[in-house]
């Protein structure tokens, strides 16, 4: 009875191997990418005493100034109970702090303290050397060339295609 029922063709399988021609191999090429990425940025940060987690909440706060817990969360992919788990550990460390916002006695504000900066730019200066040892298989202008495809993939609302792609002419 299978004989009479017409086969489609056989879709790509989804591997996370080069050469993959599935519909799936953009999304797990990236996944792959940020599970050697994130592996590569821990190793950075753990001398330092923090995760990634709680370095994420700190560039949050550094590009946004003081910034209410649920708008943290919502910056970060984190869930309520999340960010609450990460500003405490942050607090905890003396590089965070919950301030009051005026007009509202109900919310917190989180700000980063000068122990939090600090912290924020030796974990630069640790990374440095990580980073390179991350793109280090690539080619002269292919780190650079990377980063401007993914933050163009990333962030579409952002890209300006006139600055990207100059017409010749």
């Amino acid at each position: 009875m299978t004989a009479d029922v017409p086969h489609a063709a056989a879709a790509p399988r989804a591997t996370d191997r080069p050469g993959d021609q599935s519909p799936f191999a953009l999304g797990l090429l990236l996944r792959r990418a940020h599970w050697r990425a994130q592996t590569v940025m821990t190793e950075a940060l753990r001398p330092l005493g923090i995760e990634l987690r709680h370095f994420s909440v700190l560039i949050v706060l550094v590009n946004r100034g003081p910034t209410v817990q649920r708008d943290l969360a919502a910056a970060t992919g984190t869930d309520k109970a999340g960010i609450m788990r990460v500003v405490d550990d942050l607090e905890r460390k003396g590089l965070a702090v919950r301030k009051a916002v005026p007009g509202d006695r109900r919310v917190r504000a989180v700000e980063i303290t000068p122990q939090g900066m600090e912290l924020f730019d030796t974990a630069h200066v640790a990374a440095e050397p990580q980073a390179g040892r991350l793109v280090s298989g690539l080619g002269a202008g292919e780190a650079e060339l990377l980063t401007d495809l993914l933050t163009r993939f990333a962030h579409p609302q952002e890209a300006h295609p006139q600055e990207a792609h100059p017409q010749e002419g």
